[in-house]
């Protein structure tokens, strides 16, 4: 009781170390000590001097760790992580200049090329958002990180000028937008890194898949319960007008035949992974159909979000294989602006 008093008082307490997933990911320090003196998000967002959005995407992009809260429930910022973040200001370029977001306008600006070029390397998969948000007319605005614009700029200047690659070309000519699918593979990567548990890896995938698809690979009732109540949402909550959710709710399911195809296999995958951990039976074929469930399933943790560069169109400067291979796993809207 007096842990939760003083949670809801947004103060600081002491928490027992649980090392999770991500921790052991983003190398946390001094995961294995007995005691960890956490506070609040809302506390450590004061401190760094965040708003709630960035605070939320920094925790998204890995920047800011975090750790379990004592009863499972909203998570915690470790103390020694604040300061870490707080000297790092000190010395480096700040932690909200790196959280900087940009749209097509002022993207556009900072490449020093027109809406139109800005729009159709996006479209085309060149660029990857970070964040979308619906304008007043419910139309998708997409964001980018200014970094990764800068960084790409430097990557690939022949891309800013020019005329357009042949793949480009075609992609556009073909109606293609790729940044819903860049960003769902961009959250789903953000996701799978917070899990080992091949339940909640196998809850993820099928947040990504209309319902019949699913029922297509879970076909017990009892499993379909049990991925439903652990299924984690790519975005923290949905707008309140029906009209607006379903827009947004088209952002959220996977679209694209090569894409339904990879969660697929992956959430047949996981399941065969989840089912072997419970019966403590070795892991057997994937149950999905088609070819590609030839091989079987040997994969977890960080292996999977290094596979996840083969999930169709990650990146589209790239020759990417279009089938799960050994070694491999994990990780129409218009724009307003």
């Amino acid at each position: 009781m007096v842990v939760q008093n003083a949670v809801a008082q947004n103060t600081v307490v002491r928490n027992a170390a649980v090392p999770t997933a991500s921790e052991q990911l983003w190398g946390a320090r001094d995961v294995n000590r007995a005691v960890h003196e956490t506070v609040t998000a809302v506390r450590a967002a004061q401190e760094l001097g965040l708003k709630k959005h960035e605070f939320d995407l920094a925790v998204q992009l890995g920047r800011i760790r975090t750790v379990a809260d004592l009863d499972g429930g909203r998570r915690r910022v470790a103390r020694e992580e604040v300061d870490r973040l707080l000297e790092l200001d000190l010395r480096a370029t700040p932690l909200r200049e790196r959280l900087r977001t940009a749209g097509t306008s002022e993207g556009a600006t900072l490449l020093n090329i027109g809406r139109a070029r800005f729009t159709g390397l996006a479209r085309a998969g060149y660029l990857q958002p970070v964040r979308f948000y619906l304008n007043r007319y419910r139309a998708v605005v997409w964001l980018y990180l200014v970094e990764e614009l800068a960084d790409f700029a430097a990557r690939h200047p022949e891309l800013l000028r020019g005329h357009y690659p042949d793949t480009m070309r075609a992609a556009l000519a073909a109606g293609e937008d790729r940044r819903p699918r860049n960003w769902r593979s961009r959250r789903l990567g953000q996701l799978l890194a917070r899990t080992e548990d091949p339940w909640e890896q196998a809850a993820i995938f099928s947040s990504l898949l209309a319902p019949d698809r699913v029922a297509r690979v879970v076909d017990a009732p009892h499993e379909a319960d049990r991925l439903a109540a652990l299924r984690a949402g790519l975005v923290a909550a949905e707008p309140r007008s029906p009209a607006a959710r379903e827009a947004v709710r088209t952002l959220l399911v996977a679209d694209d035949p090569d894409e339904i195809d990879w969660i697929v296999l992956n959430l047949a995958i996981s399941l065969n992974e989840a089912r072997s951990k419970d019966t403590g039976s070795a892991p057997q074929r994937p149950a999905c159909e088609g070819p590609t469930a030839r091989r079987p399933a040997r994969h977890t943790g960080l292996r999977l979000l290094r596979g996840l560069e083969r999930m169709p169109s990650w990146r589209p400067w790239r020759a990417l294989p279009r089938r799960w291979s050994r070694g491999s796993r994990k990780p129409q809207a218009h724009e307003a602006h």
